[in-house]
């Protein structure tokens, strides 16, 4: 009979550390040396493993299926087959152990047995087991036994890599070194490997002598990085992290220092000269050979000239504008030059500019969304000038002015506006000194279909009293745009209310909770009638007198007689 085999990879995994499990005893029979992670596997002419194996040799995986006698000098029934495999599993931590297959299988950890499935079956039978692992060298046993029929056996062990699950650093990289190159500026780590199962890379960071903050400067699954440190002429040091798949990491290794040496600074940049714009002071200079960037210091000059200088911009042009000034002061400026490795040189000559009288120039990004209760606008701050010369900001709708905020403010909600409808919006600056700005670019926006009319009124009420003089009475409107109630008359036509506007009462008239209005002048007709109050807005916005939205009260009239007529 032949005996078929498929190989695939074994996976590998950290885990928590645990109890250490009883040794197993070694393989009754001599064997085939099968290097790690390599099973050694013997074959026995019966189920119990009793005996001299019939054949000993090296596989790489359990997985296998056989038709007939699986070597020769077999049976094809009642037979056995025993892996084993002794590796090192690193600082160790959770596995699961899967095993499928017709027949009886077993599989033991250090001989502890964690799966059981021994039973002579003519169906596929299969079973998981979630087991951890102590770190270093463990050895894992697979029997397998066929009574008859086919033969199946298939065993895997894969580490858990969740990070729910897996919470063990692994181990530190050993056999650290770093080297200098002067001639490329790079700093080479090398490292032994690491014996990690479920290593997903090593990380380098490197630090600066007398700083306690790392920087990660690699990520490798090799054994080696490289990295260029600043060649400052400072002490830098390097260490070595590993990390597993669930995102643990180890401590790092000892440090490993190195000294990049000093540069050259380059040339001081000539040619600097200033030029006054409302968005602010425009400074510029001569390219200098060899420098990559460029440091602007910048001092405001007074009558004493003892400010501070400060380095108010890094870049990498011949050319900066500086929009951090105020208007009617004087400032100088000096420009440093940098290499690629940080040298700086002196200060160039220095350049004076007075400022001029500029209005700020116009809001950017001006935007309109529609919100619950109207049209929000936001913006960005203009160009110039810098934010204490800047006192406030305009809003206009449609031309007309209807808002104004702080200039720590870059946003507006309009509410006075009518459902649905739709507004062009502008935005204008004003510095400290009033000079407005031209308008923004104009934006539209468009207020919510719904939503803004205020909600009916509560507790309406409504009498006569002995007089015959109508009263209502109902709660003032909490919203803060509520400017005045309407008071409908109905009456029902054919089987319909109708309704006619007869009054108003402003919201600033009462300041009570409850409002109560004495109707003058109505004389009941001796009907059953309505009378309506609605809430309206700023912006005109009302409930319509349709369906059951808005309140009412349905008041029955006495009878009119000539004594109440007289």
């Amino acid at each position: 009979m032949k005996s078929a085999s498929r190989t695939t990879a074994t996976a590998l995994v950290l885990a928590t550390a645990g109890t250490l499990f009883t040794a197993m005893a070694p393989p009754a029979a001599a064997a085939a040396s099968c290097a790690s992670p390599v099973f050694q596997r013997q074959f026995y002419a019966n189920t119990s493993f009793s005996g001299t194996p019939k054949k000993t040799d090296c596989d790489d995986a359990i997985d296998q299926s056989w038709s007939g006698a699986p070597a020769t000098g077999l049976p094809k029934d009642n037979f056995s087959v025993r892996w084993t495999l002794t590796r090192d599993f690193g600082s160790g931590g959770p596995f699961a152990l899967n095993a499928t297959g017709l027949d009886g299988m077993r599989v033991y950890v250090d001989g502890v047995r964690k799966i059981d499935l021994w039973k002579n079956v003519s169906s596929t039978v299969k079973k998981t087991a979630n087991v951890t692992i102590p770190s270093g060298k463990h050895t894992l046993r697979v029997d397998y036994a066929n009574w008859t029929g086919a033969a199946k056996v298939k065993v895997t062990y894969a580490p858990r890599t969740t990070a729910d699950v897996d919470k063990v650093k692994p181990l530190v990289p050993t056999g650290t070194s770093v080297t200098y190159d002067k001639a490329t500026g790079k700093a080479r780590l090398t490292w032994a490997k690491n014996k990690e199962m479920d290593l997903a890379e090593y990380r380098v960071y490197r630090r600066l002598q007398g700083s306690g903050s790392w920087q990660k400067v690699a990520a490798t699954t090799s054994t080696s990085a490289t990295d260029t440190p600043p060649a400052t002429g400072d002490t830098y040091y390097y260490e070595v992290r590993a990390r597993d798949r669930a995102g643990n990491e180890s401590t790092g290794t000892a440090d490993q220092p190195i000294t990049p040496p000093d540069r050259t600074a380059p040339a001081t940049p000539s040619g600097v000269t200033t030029a006054d714009g409302q968005a602010g002071v425009t400074v510029s200079w001569s390219t200098t050979a060899g420098a990559t960037e460029y440091l602007v210091h910048r001092r405001w000059e007074d009558d004493g000239q003892d400010n501070a200088v400060t380095q108010v911009a890094r870049v990498t042009g011949t050319s900066w504008l500086d929009g951090k000034v105020e208007d009617r002061l004087t400032y100088t400026y000096w420009v440093t030059a940098l290499d690629a490795a940080g040298n700086r040189s002196a200060k160039s000559a220095p350049a004076t500019e007075e400022r001029g009288d500029w209005a700020p120039s116009a809001p950017t990004a001006v935007t309109a969304t529609t919100v619950a209760d109207g049209v929000t606008l936001t913006w960005k701050a203009p160009v110039s000038p810098v934010a204490h010369d800047l006192g406030r900001y305009r809003i206009y709708r449609d031309g007309r002015r209807v808002g104004e905020v702080s200039a720590s403010h870059m946003s507006y909600t309009d509410t006075r506006v009518r459902e649905g409808a739709s507004y062009a919006y502008t935005v204008t600056a004003l510095d400290t000194e009033s000079q407005e700005s031209t308008p923004s670019a104009p934006v539209t926006g468009t207020a919510p279909a719904t939503g803004l009319t205020p909600a009916a009124v509560s507790g309406l009420r409504g009498w006569l009293d002995e007089d015959g003089n109508m009263f209502l009475s109902w709660q003032r409107s909490p919203e803060e745009d509520v400017v005045r109630y309407d008071i409908y008359y109905g009456t029902l036509v054919d089987g319909v209310w109708r309704y006619d506007l007869v009054g108003d009462f402003l919201q600033d008239w009462a300041d009570e909770p409850n409002i109560t209005h004495n109707l003058v002048g109505y004389t009941p007709q001796g009907e059953t009638v309505r009378w309506a109050v609605v809430a309206v807005d700023k912006a005109g916005n009302s409930l319509p007198l349709t369906g059951d939205d808005f309140s009412y009260v349905t008041v029955v009239e006495p009878p009119v007689t000539p004594e109440n007529l007289a």
